[in-house]
């Protein structure tokens, strides 16, 4: 008997779940993977708007606090002590024990809201690359003097019907390969972009540039130059969040040494490959173009026309399953609150198996419609306002204040008893406000874009 027991030790950890095996490279490795995405295709526009000196300095604050907050909730990850207490399965738990139910609700709320809303982010971008894309065909075969632009609507109808059937899959691991697939992709036009700002610079061809960023002049407001200015730093705030998954990354720690002391050599070595990359591609995409810096990188780019074509592809493909990385935990989350108010309901719990080329498929009426319901109104708001960098730039400073800044603080406060008034506190709780403080400025002016844009565009007519 103790024998049976001792092997049922080693293979289960403290919470009587399977053994975790991850480590700090695995950790690393999933860290890069996951702030690798589309918010990396606009920090060479947030470079233009900056600038060198305010352009580096904020990718580098931007940084070094997350890299000080993350560390924060690394520490939390275990309730009350961070190395022997228990354990917090995800960001919103953790909020829960540390902060209690009021926090939670509303850190619930950002959360939800930012994972929807990336929904309509990611269909925006993946039409910008399948209309790069045919636009690179027109000028090879008319000219580059030939009037190529074209709506984006057909393909974020295309899109969104492709993410139609997807979103019928029950549950994320189902996903698991469409998960990898995207992971590798997203490496592939990161570097490609890279590759191709690198040649335009050898080859001579790189754009003046400026220490203060886009000059104002004729094409250029002063007002929209201090508009274009706050809305970069959204840009910059969505490529270092991970705040969400960084406990689904914990998860896969092994207990020895604690996985607190791993996460943070984890977010070290991760936050920092990140940051060469941010800052490679933002500073040759600004020196390739200059002032005419484009809201995503790829679009500046039509030769070699096969290179370009597959950085596009690698773009949607990772689009297609971010897509679904996002929004599965939001249909999960909408339909266990409907299981609970209504546990008797048919309509929201009973599953139809029906059979499709020798393959039963279970079908749950509520999940065919609701999530449909979704993906068409995510689709339809995408092809309203279909504006890249003014999107994306809401989305990263609406996740930035809170989400990366706010709640990691407070649960430190919590844990560590901190008391008010306290230097400590007081460092702490300024550097919350200051960060609030510029979300709230990035969420102002990216809304302000936004309207600009609706107001200067026909609705649902948008080319380029």
């Amino acid at each position: 008997m103790s024998l049976t027991k001792a092997i049922m030790d080693l293979e289960v950890d403290d919470d009587g779940r399977l053994k975790r095996t991850g480590n700090v490279w695995t950790a690393t490795t999933h860290i890069i993977t996951v702030v690798i995405g589309a918010g990396v295709l606009a920090l060479a526009w947030a470079m233009a708007q900056l600038g060198w000196i305010a352009g580096i300095f904020s990718v580098l604050l931007f940084a070094s606090i997350s890299l000080f907050t993350y560390n924060l909730v690394a520490d939390c990850y275990r309730f009350p002590d961070p190395v022997n207490g228990k354990r917090n399965y995800t960001y919103m738990q953790a909020v829960k024990v540390y902060l209690g139910g009021r926090m939670h609700l509303i850190c619930g709320i950002i959360v939800y809201a930012k994972l929807a809303g990336i929904t309509v982010g990611y269909t925006i971008t993946s039409s910008t690359s399948l209309a790069a894309i045919g636009k690179s065909a027109c000028l090879r075969s008319k000219g580059h003097q030939a009037d190529c632009r074209s709506s984006y609507n057909p393909y974020m109808i295309g899109f969104g019907t492709l993410q139609l059937f997807l979103s019928q899959i029950p549950n994320f691991h189902t996903l698991t390969w469409l998960s990898s697939v995207a992971a590798v992709t997203s490496f592939g036009y990161v570097l490609i972009a890279i590759g191709l700002c690198l040649s335009l610079l050898i080859s001579g061809k790189g754009a003046p540039t400026s220490i203060f960023g886009t000059k104002v002049g004729p094409e250029l407001s002063a007002a929209d130059k201090i508009w274009r200015t706050c809305s970069s730093f959204g840009n910059i705030a969505l490529a270092c969040n991970y705040a969400t998954v960084i406990y689904d990354i914990m998860d896969t720690l092994r207990s020895t040494p604690s996985e607190s002391k791993q996460m943070k050599r984890a977010n070290l070595t991760g936050l920092s490959t990140m940051t060469m990359i941010f800052l490679l591609c933002s500073c040759l995409g600004y020196a390739a173009f200059g002032d005419k810096t484009p809201g995503n990188i790829f679009s500046g780019f039509y030769e070699p026309y096969w290179l370009v074509a597959i950085g596009d592809i690698c773009i949607v493909i990772h689009m297609v399953g971010a897509y679904q990385v996002m929004a599965q935990p939001f249909f999960r989350i909408i339909e266990i609150g409907a299981n609970i108010m209504w546990p008797d309901s048919n309509f929201i719990n009973k599953d139809y198996q029906i059979s499709v080329c020798k393959t039963t498929i279970n079908m749950n009426l509520f999940r065919l419609i609701w999530r449909t319901i979704f993906v068409i109104i995510a689709t339809v708001l995408a092809m309203a306002m279909p504006f890249f960098n003014e999107v994306l730039s809401l989305l990263g400073a609406l996740g930035f204040g809170p989400l990366v800044v706010f709640f990691p603080i407070q649960m430190h406060i919590a844990q560590k008893n901190i008391n008010v008034l306290s230097l400590k506190w007081c460092a702490l709780q300024l550097l919350n406000c200051l960060c609030l403080f510029v979300s709230l400025v990035a969420v102002v002016a990216s809304v302000h874009q936004i309207s600009q844009n609706l107001h200067k565009f026909k609705i649902f007519g948008y080319k380029n």
